[in-house]
């Protein structure tokens, strides 16, 4: 009898936990790593061994990952997050295991190797300018306003920040001069939209593009996640050429891809990507766009197993979802309004707020600080919306402001 694969999963939280579920559903067997942050609710049940990692940096995750492989090499090795996609990759390298590259990861994670990478390759993307302190940069921002500052290596827009006037590029130097490195580039007009794809030895099995909604700027959290949205001819020729582009310059092998672009009046230009499971709940929205359990497709790549649904993995929804998320005004929770309401409508599949009576709303700078998420599936675009709109008008936070 053939023993049953084995699965490493560096990085759980709420997010990563569908993995584990998914290798247990598959008869696969899994150990898994887990911060200290969250050791304490780490789903004990679901792996053979979780191993605590001390540090959140990814230093921490190497050294955890590579004694965890070192015990014993597994038949995958999945890291899920930003700080475990090197980590994982150093590991996948050293001993033959299926990942998007080392030399993918290395560059998903840093937005200025992505930028020179990209350039050398042709890739449409942004003017940019690399510097070691945004002062540098100054004369160069004023001559290209309205710019993008951001940082390196963050992610959910942390420290994004648009530059519209001589003014702001002003106040921005003298509060952000002592940051250490950062990018500037040039700002793109158009809609915004990110590409997910699972590629399997550097072939695309299975793609997907979701709209973006988002705030105004400067700051461009996302609000809404619209999954299997549909490109005309020219524009789904102008991304397929885009993205072929990014992943041969990456060399990207197996795994998942995340890849952020803006429509622009000639073409998309590329804003970022990486090569790692998509946040925000976007692999349970495209699950139920397209009909099929994109974790368990992630797993079954990651340890070598066939794919049942190959050669015919989803081109086209069956279903409509999307993931919502929750803000208010900055100040105090003092209720929550409309949570059973959403939650009996027909086209919402699950709520989960992060924020409670009693807790405090920081202004919307970053994903990190939106207050939950609401995930709909509806049988048209149209219901989908309505759904959106619903969730919108019905679900309120009662917030009393803060006194300065």
């Amino acid at each position: 009898m053939t023993a049953p694969k084995e699965l490493l999963l560096a990085g759980v939280g709420t997010m990563g936990r569908p993995y584990l579920e998914a290798a247990a559903r598959l008869g696969v067997r899994a150990r898994a790593l887990e911060s200290a942050a969250t050791w304490e609710n780490r789903p004990a049940g679901l792996a053979d061994r979780f191993y605590r990692v001390p540090g959140g940096h990814e230093e921490s995750w190497a050294g955890a990952v590579a004694a965890a492989v070192a015990e014993r090499v597994p038949d995958g090795l999945i890291g899920f997050a930003e700080p475990q996609v090197v980590a994982a990759a150093l590991a996948q390298q050293r001993h033959g295991l299926r990942g998007p590259s080392l030399h993918a990861a290395v560059v998903s994670r840093d937005k200025a190797l992505q930028r020179a990478l990209f350039g050398a390759h042709g890739v449409p993307q942004p003017e940019y300018l690399h510097v070691a302190r945004l002062g540098a940069g100054r004369d160069w921002m004023l001559q290209h306003l309205p710019v993008v500052v951001k940082p390196l290596n963050l992610s959910g827009s942390q420290g994004v920040e648009l530059i519209r006037t001589p003014e702001e590029v002003e106040e921005v130097v003298a509060r952000r001069d002592g940051e250490g490195q950062l990018l500037v580039e040039t700002a793109v007009e158009g809609p915004e939209f990110s590409w997910e794809a699972l590629v399997r030895e550097g072939e695309v099995l299975f793609e997907n593009v979701t709209a973006k909604e988002t705030t105004p700027p400067p700051y461009f959290v996302e609000l809404v996640h619209r999954c299997g949205h549909e490109l005309g001819p020219e524009s789904a020729a102008q991304v397929r050429e885009l993205t072929s582009g990014v992943l041969h310059a990456l060399g990207m092998e197996t795994g998942l891809v995340h890849l952020e672009f803006r429509m622009s009046p000639t073409g998309p230009v590329l804003m970022e990507v990486a090569v790692r499971t998509p946040g925000d709940y976007l692999p349970d929205a495209i699950g139920l766009t397209f009909g099929f359990d994109l974790y368990e497709a992630m797993v079954l790549l990651s340890v070598g197993l066939p794919l049942p649904a190959l050669p015919a993995l989803p081109e086209r929804p069956v279903s409509h979802a999307a993931t919502v998320f929750l803000t208010a005004a900055p100040g105090t929770v003092t209720g929550i309004g409309g949570l059973d309401e959403v939650r009996a409508h027909p086209a919402v599949v699950r709520v989960r707020p992060r924020k409670g009576v009693g807790d405090t709303v920081q202004p919307l700078t970053s994903s990190g600080r939106r207050l939950g998420h609401v995930l709909v599936d509806a049988g048209s675009p149209t219901e989908r919306d309505d759904a959106v709109k619903f969730v919108r008008e019905t679900l309120r936070f009662t917030v009393t402001p803060q006194l300065p």
